[in-house]
């Protein structure tokens, strides 16, 4: 009876086994995720540092917007200035 018993555990831990070696990861699937989250690690940095450039760009744009619009705020006085000189009286 006790080696029944003995065989029927042994049989149960063998299906266990094979349900865990059935889905467990191996080194080479590790690898292959770390792997993954390295490249997407490489993109998510290239991102960042593209987003900091762009936000530069924009605000060399801006500031190159400010100073145009100065100006044309400027012209646009002179302008009124002129138009004023050859309005008839």
């Amino acid at each position: 009876m006790n080696e029944d018993l003995v065989i029927q555990k042994l049989m149960e831990h063998d299906e266990k086994l094979d349900l865990i070696f059935a889905t467990m990861a191996t080194k080479d699937d590790f690898n292959r995720l770390l792997e993954g989250q390295d490249e997407i690690m490489k993109i998510l940095i290239r991102l960042d540092e593209e987003r900091i450039f762009t936000n530069e760009h924009f605000k060399r744009a801006d500031k190159r917007l400010d100073t145009d619009e100065e100006k044309i705020d400027n012209l646009d006085k002179r302008v009124d200035k002129i138009e004023l000189q050859f309005q008839p009286i």
